[in-house]
């Protein structure tokens, strides 16, 4: 038929899509894998071109691949590196555990892209068509290119894409604690009325929490930019060259400006997941860190007259298709549902993690799909919490004073001068009767009304 072509592998024949860039690997994997509809992340796609393209120049300079061949790989590979194809990589993610289908299909799309390249460079028509096995694959299997494509396309998206999203939430709130520094309000424990502190104080804690989550990352992605390239088939390095995978980490340190190595064991990189599982746990920490500040967020806004009341974010919709007027915490709940996510993603990365099987984990296309869109989530919720949410609310201090002025539990401060058991009875009788705590205390101490007054201070206290 006119829309079909055919195409043949170690296998047989196949028919495919006569648009299609692929061969017949990919359309065995397309028609035995109809799982989920979902394919794996376009930074994965990525570096695993990146990956190809680099070992043409590497096996060309050592003179296993024929140059025009190797500027045909070269020039594919930029096509699809600069956006073009991206619809050539139909692969599901719930596929064969190697990522062998992946990788083929890589290898296909580049053989076919770089036929044309190659006559093109060569001034004819080549010799022999680029295989993507023998030319688009050379030194190189499954086995090691997709964890090392896991890692890199890692590494560059928390690099370029989350790391830098932190670093804008914690400057937004950094300049938030510095702006709300001297507003005083009541402090919370178990959800109770608890000794007064700032505002500045309180969002130090979310900063605190944003900071000590990039250094965690940080520190772990010294360990993913460890890669098992050049280990092949089982960590032995069959078929690739001594040099190979120095040249490789070179090469790829210097076209992506972070510094990258050779693992010194393969075959843990070949085995094992160990360092994407430690990122993504670091992960799952910063989605916690993110739901606690979220939900901070969700209880300071709650009201606005039956609840906290002590902030007003940003209204960005109508809340409610039936309550004229309801206006709710969209971006807290968003980042919140994000947070969810990246838990459960950890979860099954965990999982994923424990089947190395003898030298090969069989998880791959799971893990990269996971710890990709974990990274790709967080680092959008960040920016959407600094700049609609961190960023925008006010602070309503009238409730912040009403609510110092009433809380019982400032008595705390004269425990050094009247002991626990009277404070606790004056605390109870303020709460009981609805009166200030400076009140009753004159009413039942004999400190005078100058002394209890700087002892009381919310300000002070703070």
């Amino acid at each position: 038929m006119a829309n079909e072509r055919k195409v043949s592998d170690s296998m047989g024949e196949m028919t495919v899509p006569a648009s299609a860039l692929y061969g017949a690997q990919t359309q065995r994997a397309v028609e035995n894998f109809p799982v989920s509809g979902l394919t794996l992340p376009q930074p994965f796609i990525e570096a695993m071109v990146l990956i190809k393209k680099l070992a043409a120049e590497i096996n060309s300079e050592l003179g296993l691949l024929e140059p025009h061949i190797a500027s045909g790989i070269v020039a594919a590979a930029d096509q699809v590196l600069a956006g073009k194809h991206l619809d050539q990589f139909p692969v599901d993610v719930f596929q064969t555990g190697s990522g062998t289908s992946s990788n083929m299909n890589v290898n296909e799309v580049l053989a076919t892209l770089a036929c044309g390249a190659a006559s093109e460079a060569s001034g004819e028509a080549a010799s022999e068509p680029v295989h993507p096995n023998d030319h688009v694959n050379l030194g190189q299997s499954s086995n090691d290119v997709v964890p090392t494509a896991i890692h890199i396309s890692a590494v560059l998206l928390s690099c370029r894409h989350l790391l830098p999203a932190m670093e804008h939430l914690q400057s937004a709130i950094g300049q938030r604690r510095e702006e709300l520094g001297s507003v005083v309000k009541t402090g919370r424990t178990h959800l109770m009325d608890a000794m007064p502190l700032t505002l500045g104080q309180e969002l130090s804690a979310w900063e605190g929490q944003i900071a000590h989550a990039r250094q965690r990352i940080e520190d772990t992605l010294q360990r993913v930019q460890q890669l098992g390239i050049g280990g092949t088939a089982v960590g032995t390095g069959i078929n690739a060259h001594p040099e190979f995978a120095q040249r490789f980490v070179a090469r790829l340190s210097a076209e992506t400006g972070l510094m990258f190595s050779v693992n010194d064991s393969p075959f843990e990189s070949l085995a094992t997941q160990d360092a994407i599982v430690e990122l993504s746990g670091q992960l799952r920490a910063l989605a916690v860190g993110l739901m606690k500040i979220a939900n901070d967020l969700r209880w300071m806004n709650s009201g606005p007259l039956a609840g906290l009341g002590e902030i007003e974010l940003e209204a960005l919709q109508p809340g409610s298709s039936i309550m004229p007027g309801k206006v709710n915490p969209v971006i807290p709940e968003s980042v919140a549902m994000v947070c969810a996510q990246v838990m459960g993603n950890d979860s099954t990365i965990a999982i994923a993690g424990q089947s190395g099987n003898f030298q090969l984990n069989v998880m791959l296309p799971l893990v990269a799909f996971n710890v990709l869109q974990s990274i790709e989530l967080l680092g959008n919720a960040s920016r959407l919490l600094a700049d609609k949410a961190i960023a925008t609310f006010k602070v309503n201090t009238e409730r912040l004073e009403e609510n110092l002025a009433r809380n019982p539990i400032l008595v705390t401060a004269l425990n050094a001068m009247i002991g626990y058991d009277k404070a606790a009875a004056i605390a109870k009788q303020a709460y009981r009767e609805g009166r200030p705590v400076i009140d009753v205390a004159a009413e039942n101490t004999e400190l005078s009304a100058e002394e209890l007054k700087r002892l009381l201070d919310p300000r002070h206290l703070t």
